[in-house]
């Protein structure tokens, strides 16, 4: 593809994730900016573009730093942004949280959610919606899911890769510090 057909993909794979999202839920995205080409391409604005063609509103955007403040990262930016939208759900003044994250916590991996970046969207699942299970439709190695299960969530994650999906079934968190089980896949932790 070329770039403008992958921002043209892209936007509508959240188009798609933002409509099948109940009214009543949400729609949390962990994106992190890429350089292409010389330039930014900015992958918070393109949920917001798919957002807005779906009537979904903007709850929170946080950022979410990825390496110290100040310091130089090469090909990828420092930070990430955490978005969640909701069709029906709006919040007042007295439930705001913080607008940046001062790091992401442990990875299983370099594009890999944060697992304190997984903290705060499931917890702000549990406080302020009725759903209680998540779904990950690119779940990579699993950070979201163990996390969710972590805080007594269901979870259902979607991955093209048989590795990635291995290591996903593989993982789950204890006190919010991520561990790889020692277990059959699809049993749970003990």
């Amino acid at each position: 593809m070329t770039l403008e057909e992958w921002k043209e993909w892209f936007i509508e794979a959240a188009y798609l994730v933002l409509t099948r999202c109940p009214s009543e839920g949400v729609s949390i995205f962990y994106q992190t900016d890429i350089k292409q080409e010389g330039a930014w391409v900015d992958k918070a604005f393109l949920c917001l573009k798919a957002a807005e063609r779906a009537g979904h509103a903007l709850l929170w955007h946080k950022i979410v730093a990825r390496s110290q403040a100040g310091s130089v990262s090469f090909g990828r930016p420092g930070y990430s942004h955490l978005l969640c939208f909701s069709k029906n759900i709006r919040l007042q003044l007295s439930q705001s949280t913080a607008d940046i994250l001062p790091e992401a916590g442990d990875t299983t991996w370099t594009r890999g959610t944060g697992i304190k970046a997984c903290q705060a969207a499931c917890s702000f699942i549990l406080k302020h919606t009725q759903t209680r299970t998540v779904l990950d439709p690119f779940c990579g190695h699993g950070t979201v899911l163990a996390v969710a299960n972590e805080l007594g969530l269901n979870a259902i994650g979607i991955e093209l890769s048989r590795k990635r999906v291995k290591k996903a079934r593989a993982l789950h968190t204890v006190n919010g510090q991520i561990e790889k089980a020692d277990r059959q896949p699809n049993t749970p932790p003990e």
